[in-house]
């Protein structure tokens, strides 16, 4: 009779746990927004030029070339690569080089409608260049999440940027692709989610927005050639991955793919990370991840947690049907800082990890590290120094986080951009291009 009654307890709870997962949540408000458009980049010399950057060079058996030199301690740093072309972003402005560190063009955010807290990417199945501004200090206080899509994968030609009035977000968000969809999440308000489809922006059609009440976590890039998009979130000791899909009718709404107990032991907020010759501690980052890869069916993310009172990097490999965690791996050391971590990964399953170094006896100086596919799970080869800071931040805030990227045109060449503290403190920038055999 016992096992009897367990095993109605188990049919129960796996009815329940489907019921969840199949439950389809709908939209709760629906908008068509207008475009401005721009026949080129630089709105046909109409904006002021930002020229920044370049200075290639080799260091440690890497191409470095400068991204932007002229940044406060929140740079906010994020690059894009597709078309023969690196697209880059920070709270100053953006910039176009070649894949060699060349600069070709370079304009402020009020070239597109203002903003701050860009995102950035090439989306590799319609082949063009994406990335939002948020813009907080508008004056008619609608706050919009400026989303701006390029015609084609020529970032220096026609670009169509849709203003998503959100009034009651409350700080950047993050963006994510598919196929089909672009996707956007951020705090602030009931509605924490909208996407829109991606044929739309990218033909400079009035676009269809799709808001939902809610996050449903942070979008994700989805490598793979799917329609539907993913999002991941860790809720308390849970990782929930949700999608976007469509009905038969072709309407949008969102489900639970799966929420499974993590099980892992580190998985705290990281602690600030000193720095030499003050007292003055930085920012390390977030545990939340800031770019989550959806490659070969699986999550890929990383993110900076406490281990030992120390901030480490901590990246993931997750079954994205099941939500089991195919292996784990964390770079740490008792003596250093390891922060501001962002995830890149090609269509073979190697992997990039960028991030910075910060410590009682130096400055915040840019990281990364690789594996290949074929490597012990959860491990990594050596760490590689790509730079060293000069000067300590005068504030906690610090670059608030970093960017890593598939090449979008070979889908094998992983790239990173990280900030490296200057003389006196504020924030430059070095983008590496780490190179994969196909």
């Amino acid at each position: 009779m016992k096992k009897i009654l367990l095993l109605i307890q188990f049919l129960l709870f796996a009815s329940l746990s489907a019921q969840n997962t199949d439950h389809k949540i709908y939209p709760s408000n629906v908008e068509v927004v207008n475009p401005i458009r721009k026949k080129t980049f630089n709105n046909e010399g109409q904006c002021k030029e930002r020229i920044q950057g370049g200075n290639p060079q080799m260091i440690n058996g890497y191409q470095i070339f400068n991204g932007s030199m002229d940044g406060d301690r929140q740079v906010d740093p994020q690059i894009a690569i597709g078309g023969g072309y690196v697209l880059h972003g920070t709270n100053n402005g953006l910039i176009i080089y070649d894949k060699k560190g060349k600069y070709i063009q370079g304009v402020s955010q009020n070239c597109f409608n203002n903003g701050i807290d860009p995102k950035l990417f090439f989306d590799i199945h319609n082949k063009v260049f994406v990335f939002d501004l948020w813009w907080y200090y508008d004056k008619a206080k609608t706050k919009p999440v400026n989303v701006s899509v390029s015609e084609s994968d020529d970032p220096t030609a026609a670009w169509n940027t849709y203003p998503i009035s959100r009034t009651e977000e409350v700080d950047g968000g993050g963006i994510g692709y598919s196929k089909k969809w672009i996707g956007y999440s951020y705090p602030g308000g009931e509605e924490n989610t909208f996407v829109l489809r991606m044929n739309e922006a990218k033909a400079g059609k009035p676009a269809t927005i799709y808001h939902f009440k809610g996050s449903l976590g942070h979008p994700v890039f989805m490598q793979d050639a799917i329609d539907d998009l993913y999002f991941f979130s860790i809720e308390k000791g849970d990782f929930v991955i949700q999608k976007v899909t469509e009905d038969i009718e072709g309407k949008p709404y969102a489900v639970v793919v799966s929420r499974k107990p993590h099980q892992l032991n580190h998985m705290g907020y990281p602690p600030q990370s000193p720095q030499k010759g003050t007292d003055q501690k930085v920012s390390s980052g977030d545990r939340n991840p800031k770019n989550v890869v959806f490659q070969s069916g699986h999550i890929w993310f990383s993110q900076a947690v406490n281990v030992d009172n120390r901030s480490a990097v901590q990246w993931h490999q997750i079954n994205a049907k099941t939500g089991d965690i195919v292996q784990t791996g964390i770079i740490g050391n008792v003596d250093t800082n390891y922060i501001q971590t962002t995830i890149a990964v090609n269509k073979k399953q190697d992997v990039l990890i960028g991030f910075q170094e910060a410590n009682e006896n130096s400055f915040i100086s840019p990281r990364f590290a690789f594996r290949k596919k074929k490597d012990k799970p959860g491990a990594i080869r050596e760490i590689v120094s790509v730079g060293e800071g000069k000067g300590a931040a005068d504030g906690v805030a610090w670059g608030d986080y970093s960017g890593s990227i598939i090449d979008g045109d070979n889908l094998t060449d992983l790239w990173t951009i990280q900030s490296i503290a200057n003389e006196v403190g504020k924030g430059e920038t070095v983008i590496v291009k780490v190179p994969f055999k196909k």
